[in-house]
């Protein structure tokens, strides 16, 4: 099961600071807690869904909201504690037009 976290100024997910690496994020913070990514398990880029996609933006909807993000879902762990007992899988998603990371998913 996975839950996606709630709308933040009309964006989905809660703003993570993160540390990016050649390959994707290597960890990333949420409030004071650091999470080590332990392993990059996939990576792919979502677009908006057809009915906010078109020339600028579609029914006074912002070209932010339908721009393509990129997203990585990775296996990580707050720091301090054993992977292989506390390890979770989150999605971070960057969004480029706002210079800014989103935790967007939780999977349990």
């Amino acid at each position: 099961m996975s839950r996606v976290l709630g709308e933040v100024v009309g964006r989905t997910g809660e703003e993570v600071q993160v540390e990016r690496g050649p390959l994707g994020p290597v960890q990333f913070w949420r409030g004071q807690s650091r999470y080590v990514v332990g392993e990059l398990l996939d990576s792919w880029v979502e677009t908006a869904p057809w009915w906010l996609r078109g020339e600028g933006a579609v029914g006074g909807a912002s070209v932010e909201l339908v721009a393509p993000r990129e997203v990585w879902r990775v296996e990580a762990v707050r720091a301090g504690r054993s992977r292989m007992s506390f390890a979770g899988v989150y999605d971070l998603s960057w969004d480029a037009s706002g210079n800014r990371w989103w935790l967007v998913r939780v999977h349990d």
